[in-house]
């Protein structure tokens, strides 16, 4: 869920290694983030609607990756996939670092690329050590 620039790189690589991808966004302007090369599925609508979801193939996928703008919508969306579809394999960005820490302990795996981003900047700096 979600094609900006991280959605739609992820969603290319996995076409690329040959798994079945469904692209979901709110605006389907945004499918022009993918390769052209991509054979999946783009989907329009909001994650955070159940119907959608069930729509977009939800019950028989192997993993839900959320990484929109929004922590909250990816938390909501995310815990639907997971809860009410089953989905093993969630993954849920959150910008926030603290929202991470919380949507973790909430049982969902939880990306954060402000802390990744703060790891790897301070690991390119000498003397310095993650944060």
């Amino acid at each position: 869920m979600g094609c900006g620039r991280t959605g739609a790189a992820i969603a290319g690589s996995l076409d690329r290694d040959g798994h079945q991808v469904t692209v979901l966004d709110l605006d389907a302007g945004q499918f022009r983030r993918l390769p052209d090369s991509f054979g999946g599925r783009m989907a329009v609508g909001n994650g955070m609607d159940a119907e959608v979801l069930e729509r977009a193939g939800a019950r028989e996928a192997a993993a839900f990756v959320a990484v929109t703008q929004g922590d909250n919508r990816n938390y909501f969306a995310s815990q639907l996939a997971r809860e009410i579809f089953g989905v093993k394999n969630v993954v849920c960005r959150t910008k926030d670092p603290e929202r991470g820490e919380i949507f973790g302990h909430l049982g969902l795996q939880t990306y954060s690329p402000t802390s990744a981003g703060a790891e790897a900047i301070l690991a390119m700096l000498p003397g310095s050590g993650p944060a």
